[in-house]
């Protein structure tokens, strides 16, 4: 009897979201690589709306909400996967094996202390129940052995994978002033991405355009649009979030990528910015420094001065050789979906036997 493996893909809800988006590059690795010929059977726990979005070889659970309040009616499974640590299914069979990607600890930093504990506790469970667990970055895997108890369980680094980017579907965005450079960063508009360092440095480059994409209807969003008007900012634009044909013509015509963010278990933007060639200007805060790989320009502190000098320098040397972009380029190819999928099926294989 064929091996039945799940892998939970119920972050799928939002699809915009990091998480979403690897959420979606697994189905669509799955897509393109799995047969229901193979000699396990896969199921993907996928959002209603997404069942049959990654063809008709995979099998599909709905993640209904029934199914999250009542996990026994899930059927059994051999293996079950959870792509990250907060989701909010899991299996009751003791003989399922459990493989848990853990991404970060953010809310630790970001939360209050009630919140906070209760998520941290929602984790350490997961962990008891884990047979097997996996940090996406070595910062991850530090974080992870400071605030959980991993009862002797040895942790294993598997980087995210960056997806493969077809240039041919890009699509210039309408909201893009025509002939004129610009810079670009991307993420959920929210405080611990540090958007707020960049409006006084866009001052200093008037030339120059600066789009920020993502959701942007938060507080710390409102913030931002409100010292744009006050402070008469011309040249920042939150331009909310982006289609995928957006998103790749903007890492493809951008002079470079700026993401000061403060907290991240990986930092995806800046591997895909490097995929297109792009220097990337960010901070040595948390995993940010690891995954540039030495490549990244680095903002040490934020006075408006010193960034501008960062990046007046550094944009300059880059332009200087064509094998600076091509560097990036070869560096973000190393972070394929084939090689992180080839270690998860590892696991999978393993625990399936």
């Amino acid at each position: 009897m064929k091996k039945k493996i799940l892998v939970d893909l119920s972050i799928l809800k939002h699809i915009n979201c990091g998480l979403g988006q690897v959420a979606l590059n697994y189905g669509k690795y799955f897509e393109q690589h799995y047969s229901a010929g193979e000699n396990y059977d896969l199921y993907l726990l996928v959002p209603p709306k997404m069942i049959g979005a990654f063809g008709t070889e995979v099998n599909y659970i709905s993640s209904t909400w029934w199914r999250k309040h009542f996990p026994f009616l899930i059927p059994k499974f051999d293996v079950w996967h959870s792509i990250h640590q907060l989701s909010r299914f899991r299996p009751v069979y003791s003989e399922t094996k459990v493989v848990l990607t853990i991404h970060d600890f953010n809310f630790l930093y970001e939360k209050g202390q009630e919140k906070s504990q209760k998520y941290l506790k929602k984790i350490q469970r997961k962990i008891d129940r884990a047979d097997k667990v996996i940090c996406i970055s070595n910062f991850s895997k530090a974080e992870t052995e400071r605030f959980a108890n991993l009862r002797n369980k040895k942790v294993e680094v598997i980087y995210n994978g960056v997806e493969y980017f077809d240039s041919s579907n890009a699509k210039q965005p309408d909201f893009v002033l025509r002939g004129k450079p610009f810079f670009f960063s991307i993420g959920q508009i929210k405080r611990k991405k540090n958007f707020h360092v960049l409006l006084p440095l866009m001052k200093e480059f008037p030339d120059y355009e600066l789009y920020l994409a993502g959701k942007s209807g938060t507080t710390y969003g409102e913030e931002i649009r409100a010292t744009i008007e006050s402070e008469n900012i011309t040249n920042v634009h939150l331009v909310g979030q982006i289609t995928n044909g957006e998103r790749i013509w903007l890492y493809k015509n951008c002079v470079a990528l700026l993401f000061p963010s403060l907290f991240e278990g990986f930092g995806l933007p800046v591997i895909e910015a490097m995929y297109f060639g792009k220097p990337v200007f960010t901070t040595e805060k948390t995993s940010l420094k690891e995954i540039g790989g030495g490549l990244t320009y680095i903002w040490d502190n934020f006075e408006v001065n010193y960034m501008k000098e960062v990046l007046e320098k550094n944009m300059a040397e880059f332009q200087l050789s064509p094998m600076n972009a091509q560097r990036n380029i070869d560096y973000a190819k190393s972070f394929s979906y084939e090689k992180h999928m080839a270690k998860y099926m590892k696991i999978y294989t393993q625990f399936s036997k």
